[in-house]
């Protein structure tokens, strides 16, 4: 038996979540982007929510108010002249709402690297970045992505304690979970971009998988509906979730594991309270126990270490 990671102890007692399912649709500029947002977070902020999550890609709303669709280099460009007030208004409305605000991603051009970063913003207003790990064909062949590096595999620290960002495919690789759970997360936060139901159902899948698999709380937040004039972001499909571990023996989680979960497709804010000590029951003497009981003796055999 191993033991568990470092963290376990912190996990807070409670913490209150949300994820915001975006509704793409066109936009006149930054300000009409920027207005329904912040309408979203101050209703989050009046339900209680301590940590939201929203959307991968979701500032890519911004280029429907161009006169013309943008190829692949204009629009990172454009996308990129948008940075600043993003940030800004990332900070701004996490301060004011007294909330952390793991803000989706934003394509920019990162030190003339064009990268997928997830900002998360504290109730302090400070910023922490942490760029996508791992491109899909789609974002290398579009715009040129490059993933991050090893800075952006640590959790963040929030009010709430350490929590992993996965963003979208980050999340079908299991080695990142695990690592983050070894640095002491204990609720990844998942920003995802599907199109169609399939990709949705490989992100929903593999968050539940690092669920059971790391004994961790999971939110996902997806875009709905259609945006116009932007290429390669049309149509979007979204279920977005808070996952729990499934099981209901000991620590009273939903069966299915899910705590609350979106309507398909329609702009939504879904909030979960979540229990830091039925968690924490559930590692130490939950009916499986993950984390106690892997034999990572036998993986390093196996890899020849």
């Amino acid at each position: 038996m191993i033991p568990l990671p470092p963290g376990s102890d912190a996990i807070p007692a409670r913490a209150t979540v949300g994820a915001l399912q975006w509704a793409q649709r066109r936009v006149s500029g930054f300000d009409d982007f920027a207005n329904e947002f912040g309408e979203w977070v101050r209703v989050a902020a009046d339900y209680g929510v301590e940590l939201l999550v929203v959307p991968e890609l979701i500032t890519c709303q911004l280029l429907s108010a161009e006169p013309t669709r943008l190829g692949p280099a204009d629009a990172l460009d454009r996308l990129s002249a948008h940075t600043p007030a993003w940030t800004a208004l990332l900070s701004d409305l996490a301060q004011r709402h007294r909330l952390t605000l793991v803000g989706g991603t934003h394509l920019t051009w990162i030190d003339g690297r064009p990268r997928n970063v997830c900002w998360v913003a504290t109730p302090e207003g400070a910023l922490q970045r942490r760029d996508k790990l791992h491109i899909t064909p789609s974002e290398a062949g579009s715009w040129a992505v490059e993933g991050g590096d090893a800075r952006d595999v640590a959790p963040v620290d929030t009010p709430v304690g350490k929590v992993g960002v996965q963003i979208c495919y980050d999340s079908e690789f299991p080695e990142l979970g695990r690592a983050q759970v070894d640095a002491g997360a204990w609720l990844f936060a998942i920003p995802y971009c599907t199109d169609l139901r399939g990709g949705h159902l490989r992100v929903r899948h593999s968050a539940q998988a690092r669920t059971v698999e790391n004994q961790v709380y999971v939110v996902t937040a997806g875009n709905t509906g259609f945006c116009p004039g932007v290429a390669n972001f049309d149509q979007q499909y979204a279920e977005s979730v808070v996952l729990t571990p499934c099981d209901d023996a000991i620590s009273a989680f939903a069966a299915d594991g899910v705590a609350k979960a979106a309507t398909p497709n329609v702009a939504q804010l879904i909030v979960a309270e979540l229990d830091g000590a039925a968690l924490k029951r559930a590692r130490e003497r939950g009916s499986v126990r993950n984390l106690i009981d892997r034999r990572p003796d036998l993986y390093a055999a196996l890899r020849g270490a």
